[in-house]
């Protein structure tokens, strides 16, 4: 027992003293050294008594080991890595002890296992309980809610719409139609042609130049910046409206969408609002896997307790003095998700809003489901902040609470819990799955009858994305419109390709 404390302890010392900056050279050495002793020792653990407890311990190893393998790789800047790797060392080896200390002081005084799965229970039905109240107030918050008073067109601001654009198809030019066959009186069109490498994207937008549309021609994007936010920037800076809308090509628009969501930020006394999308009609009779978790993520947890505004990148549009208050484009250049840092500055003041479209509104998207896949890879790990302990973290929470009171409800048969644990895994669940109704209802992304099984499956699909999305920013390739999305996002240094 205590040689398996000494091995942990040698792994944790190991790992720690190759951060010392005069031991720093010989970090891959130390790194693998680190990795196999991390691994004898938890290994021991879990063998000697396995459990919840020991299984956890395995788990965070694991993610040490990941951290461990990108020190031995060293694909980032050097500073950027000593600090990220320092960052993840520390915060993994802290639930690590926690785990293991109540795992000594299980084998000491061993603990009821049933009264253990019915601490699990309680809290499951805690957190289904707030998700279905925050999910009530959410859907209440987000009903645009359009008033009835008429705007003159004097009284309107002037609106620039800006797209970015690279390798685009058809997609492009229903997106412009849909736009150019708004009634808004006052508004401009900037598609930025970022750098692509067919010819048709061009010639789309060339096509618009006599029903007005600017055609703008994007520059190759700095080491610094990420490509879309380099486009985003000079978009920026080329509108003439009071307000700036951003939307992808994979929106529709409807002939008075943008009057009402001109309307609707006049209203609410905003600077910035983001809207999440409808699919459209032809899509609504097929099961949305991958969208669905997005917008569950967005619209179910109580959001602003953590104070992280739900946004999406579709479609929101922002005062452009307002853009400019919050240091615009250049404060945010390697962010996957630029708008959230905007969202984040102007709801300190009260100036965002996020909403959701509906047959009034008439913002609709016809994201494929391999857009739906490549958009969820490009975004999960960023959203974890590019750390595999918030990876480790939203993995565990995810599974105990999103999954494990459905197999609880189902299985309680067959595992060794009680009756009454079994009822209370059984009413989470269904908590659960009422509030994923209402999102899905609310947004209309899945029938009502897919959406009373869809929560365990989503949920189990998105931790899966996570772990692809880790693995891929950390030790390969994002590609992201033909380019690799990792170099500015991860500080990765840039190496010439392989001679064949």
């Amino acid at each position: 027992m205590y040689g398996i404390f000494i091995l942990f302890g040698a792994s944790v010392l190991l790992e720690l003293v190759l951060y010392i900056p005069f031991l720093w050279p010989a970090r891959k050495v130390l790194a693998v050294l680190a990795m196999i002793t991390t691994m004898f020792s938890v290994g021991a653990v879990f063998m000697w008594r396995p459990n919840v407890l020991s299984g956890l311990i395995v788990l965070a190893a694991l993610y040490r080991a990941i951290n461990q393998v990108r020190i031995f790789k060293g694909r980032m800047h050097e500073r950027y890595l000593h600090r990220a790797a320092l960052r993840t060392s520390w915060r993994l080896m802290i639930p690590q002890f926690i785990c293991l200390a109540a795992w000594w002081g299980w084998y000491q005084s061993p603990i009821n296992r049933r009264t253990l799965w019915l601490s699990v229970a309680v809290l499951q039905v805690v957190v289904a309980t707030v998700f279905l109240l925050s999910t009530w107030r959410r859907i209440k918050r987000t009903h645009p809610s359009l008033s009835h008073k008429n705007h003159t067109d004097m009284e309107l601001p002037s609106i620039s719409i800006a797209i970015p654009a690279r390798n685009e198809t058809e997609d492009l030019h229903e997106c412009l139609a849909s736009i150019l066959a708004s009634d808004y009186p006052k508004f401009e069109v900037l598609v930025l042609d970022d750098c692509s490498q067919n010819k048709r994207t061009p010639e789309i937008i060339r096509s618009f130049a006599h029903d007005g549309v600017r055609f703008l021609q994007g520059d190759e994007p700095r080491p610094t910046w990420l490509a879309k936010n380099q486009a985003y920037d000079q978009l920026a800076r080329e509108a003439s409206g009071e307000y700036i809308l951003f939307c992808g090509v994979d929106v529709r628009f409807q002939p008075n969408t943008i009057r009402k969501i001109v309307a609707t930020i006049h209203d609410r006394k905003k600077e910035m609002i983001s809207i999440l999308p409808e699919r459209t009609p032809d899509a609504r009779g097929r099961a949305a896997l991958i969208q669905a978790m997005r917008y569950w993520w967005e619209l179910v947890p109580p959001r602003r307790l953590f104070n992280r505004p739900a946004v999406l990148s579709s479609c929101w549009i922002i005062k452009k003095q307002a853009l400019q208050r919050v240091g615009g484009f250049a404060a945010v250049t390697r962010a996957i998700v630029p708008e959230a840092f905007f969202a984040k500055r102007l709801l300190a003041n009260d100036g965002y809003s996020f909403i959701r479209s509906n047959n009034v509104l008439g913002l609709q998207s016809v994201k494929t489901p391999a857009e739906q896949r490549d958009t969820a890879i490009r975004m999960r790990y960023p959203q974890l902040h590019k750390r595999p302990e918030q990876v480790f973290v939203a993995s565990v929470l995810e599974s105990t609470f999103l999954i494990l009171p459905f197999v609880m409800a189902l299985a309680g048969f067959w595992l060794p819990i009680s009756t009454l644990t079994q009822i209370l895994s059984a009413v989470a669940a269904v908590l659960l799955t009422i509030s994923y109704e209402l999102m899905a209802q609310a947004t209309r992304i899945n029938h009502w009858s897919f959406a009373l099984i869809a929560l365990p499956i989503m949920s189990v699909l998105d931790i899966a994305v996570i772990q692809r999305s880790m693995w891929l920013y950390e030790f390969s390739e994002v590609i992201w419109k033909g380019r690799n999305v990792c170099l500015p996002v991860m500080h990765v240094t840039p190496h010439l390709p392989k001679l064949r």
